[in-house]
């Protein structure tokens, strides 16, 4: 599985056209062949910044994905709502085939205690 993740800081004065593109970005995205999950989420310490988290099958899925009419449609509109740079982060998650074992874990769940220094407002 291939996660991708993004991050669009869109300028103010254009945030409902940049949230319209990515709501159609996302709706299209999800019917490609390949795709897990496409989701935009506008982020709680700036809501001027757009996250953006992909799940894909494999990295020809995602090959495909930047293929496609809706890719180009989308980074010919892009650069209008943008307020800085695009920063993107690929992930590639391997299923293990370890098997484990019923006994390998501890199903009991371990408490530390530790002195900490109490802070008083």
């Amino acid at each position: 599985m291939i996660i991708v993740h993004g991050t669009f800081p869109v300028k103010v004065e254009v945030r409902d056209d940049a949230l319209e593109l990515m709501r159609q970005m996302a709706k299209a995205s999800q019917e490609e062949e390949g795709c897990i999950s496409y989701e935009f989420y506008v982020g709680l310490t700036d809501p001027n910044t757009l996250l953006l988290f992909q799940e894909w099958e494999s990295v020809d899925a995602l090959q495909g994905h930047f293929e496609t009419d809706h890719m180009e449609e989308f980074l010919k509109l892009l650069p209008d709502v943008l307020d800085g740079q695009v920063v993107s982060r690929r992930y590639e998650v391997k299923v293990s085939n370890d098997v484990f074992e019923a006994g390998d874990f501890d199903p009991e769940p371990v408490h530390i205690e530790e002195e900490r220094e109490k802070i008083i407002h």
